[in-house]
């Protein structure tokens, strides 16, 4: 790549020092500014950052959404490469992005969106509900804002037509099934709060039929068995998840509804 695309990359981190030398490795030398939004930092992320050239900006924490379309805001070059510290570029899709650009793409696109391919338990997980997961992150500035629900699964929305590319990007969600657990719970509370304060609700035979409906689409339609072993805990995790996050919804009814007489 010999010139450098008129992206800005936009990364919204919190305490990521050891996920973001591979994040912003896998950008560096080939897009015109990287921003890094740090929140609530307290590693050495900010160092990290600047060693690879980043410009660093702390901004308070406000949501998935609101938090990520502030990061946004810093962006000065005309196009933006939305990336997670715990996602990496793929060569080949670095080559794509480049190819967007150099094809003129650009110029009848306003965004593009590509696969995402998740490391999990040792492989690459390449079927179920985790693939191929498209993801929109490359926009126009002006074109693309950052929205869906306020308190998680946040995604891009983008004016125009979108172009649609082939290769990965790199996600590697949780070191271990610990960490993984952790963030599940944090996220199942989110969608509990999200949902109730939109008044919905959920009954125990929801929870069962969702969370079924959810392991059989993963492992069997979506051919999760395929992945072997670790596929297999893929799609168990995505239906424990479900059943969680109704479960969350389910309890947050009845304490909102239901307060214990003395």
């Amino acid at each position: 790549m010999a010139e450098l695309l008129p992206v800005s990359v936009v990364i919204v981190a919190k305490n990521e020092c050891l996920n973001l030398p591979r994040c912003l490795a896998s950008v560096e030398g080939w897009v015109e500014e990287i921003v890094v939004a740090l929140n609530d930092t307290t590693d050495d992320s900010e160092a990290v950052a600047r060693k690879f050239g980043a410009r660093v900006q702390t901004l308070p924490w406000q949501g998935y959404r609101d938090t990520k379309n502030a990061a946004l805001a810093l962006a000065r070059q005309p196009w933006v490469l939305a990336l997670d510290a715990d996602e990496e570029v793929s060569p080949e899709l670095g080559g794509e992005i480049a190819a967007f650009f150099d094809g003129g793409d650009s110029t009848r696109f306003t965004g593009a969106h590509f696969p995402r391919k998740v490391w999990f338990m040792g492989r690459w997980i390449t079927h179920g509900d985790w693939y191929p997961d498209y993801s929109l992150r490359l926009f126009r500035r002006d074109r693309g804002r950052w929205g869906g629900d306020a308190f998680v699964h946040e995604k891009v929305t983008c004016i125009g037509p979108v172009a649609t590319l082939r290769s990965d990007l790199l996600h590697y969600p949780y070191d271990n099934l610990v960490a993984q657990q952790r963030k599940t719970m944090v996220y199942a509370e989110l969608f509990a709060k999200q949902r109730l304060a939109a008044g919905a609700k959920v009954s125990p035979v929801g929870i069962i039929a969702r969370s079924f409906w959810r392991f059989v689409r993963a492992y069997i339609f979506k051919c999760g068995f395929l992945d072997g072993f670790p596929g297999l805990i893929a799609a168990v995790f995505i239906a424990h998840y479900t059943f969680l996050r109704y479960a969350c919804l389910y309890e947050a009814g009845l304490t909102k509804s239901k307060k214990p007489q003395p």
